[in-house]
């Protein structure tokens, strides 16, 4: 089975993912922290590169201002991961941890992301295991949705001597043909082998998220192609630039739109106005995209027929 799975990584897998293509600890420690909740193509194309060419190295990236980074984050949403990004980054800049154990004391880093660093980075004889490979393990060997069980599985599948083309073989699987509707067994290396193909919804592992309702009522003020902004003091958006909120007189009212946010599905209201009575930042329009602005905010300006 794992000269089965290497055989179809070899001429099936993902080998142009830039962080496969380097053994930077940095770099691939980056793209685990921005692939978390983010699809491969965005980051790929748009943040990693953009990221790395603006911090190259941990100690850039530890020496700089906190809106520095948030602004070179902005878009990829979830700004926890990059305040904790730099808080990392000022604790390891002279020395990365090759540790599961070293790893999951610093910010930000779970067990996941712990074993990704030393599967991918170091080359160590760890299980990944992703939601990708979640459901390929438990389809596989048509597993009950338990952790400790899907662990062992993973452990007794785990070929040690090539761990990180093997994680990453597993990862592309679940990726590519694994997928979690519609998978495509017949081109799946495993198809014999698989317990769990005649029955796959049994053993998928989306969960449905339940979403809160929330509406924002946000006022917007341009004056000589400035637009007034507030910095935000909510766990949503800490410390990022956001329309202030304001009361809704409905005759001032210009847009609305949906935005989804981790738990939340957002109505937000756009309202026009003449003053606004806040400690305002103002911006240049033409300069938001180099600002720590959140994406609700970029996605509000992109509403405006400005």
């Amino acid at each position: 089975m794992q000269s089965k799975l290497l055989d179809w990584f070899e001429s099936q897998g993902r080998h142009d993912l830039p962080w496969r293509n380097t053994t930077n600890i940095y770099h691939i420690y980056l793209s685990e922290i921005m692939l978390q909740q983010t699809q491969v193509n965005r980051v790929m194309d748009e943040y990693y590169p953009r990221f790395l060419e603006k911090f190259p190295s941990l100690e850039e990236l530890a020496n700089a201002s906190e809106s520095e980074v948030l602004a070179a984050w902005s878009g990829l949403g979830y700004y926890s991961r990059a305040r904790n990004l730099q808080k990392t980054a000022t604790l390891t800049y002279k020395q990365f941890p090759n540790d599961i154990k070293e790893l999951l004391k610093l910010p930000g880093i779970g067990k996941y992301t712990a074993s990704a660093i030393c599967a991918f980075g170091y080359q160590q004889s760890v299980i990944v295991v992703d939601t990708n490979i979640k459901r390929v393990l438990r389809r596989l060997f048509a597993l009950e949705d338990n952790e400790k069980l899907i662990d062992t599985k993973a452990l007794d599948l785990l070929n040690r001597k090539n761990p990180r083309e093997h994680n990453l073989a597993l990862m592309d699987l679940g990726a590519m043909v694994c997928t979690p509707k519609n998978p495509k067994c017949s081109l799946c290396p495993f198809e014999k082998e698989c317990l769990g193909k005649d029955d796959i919804e049994a053993f998928s592992t989306s969960k449905k998220i339940r979403y809160e309702k929330l509406d924002l009522f946000l006022g917007v003020c341009i004056k000589n192609n400035k637009i007034a902004l507030v910095k935000s003091s909510s766990n949503m958006y800490k410390n990022m630039l956001v329309l202030p909120e304001v009361d809704p007189i409905e005759d001032e009212l210009i847009a609305s739109f949906k935005h989804a946010y981790t738990k939340y599905n957002i109505t937000v209201y756009l309202y026009e106005k003449e003053i606004i009575e806040n400690e305002l930042i103002w911006i240049e329009l033409n300069d938001i995209k180099y600002q720590a602005v959140a994406s609700l905010t970029t996605k509000a300006i992109g509403k405006l027929k400005i």
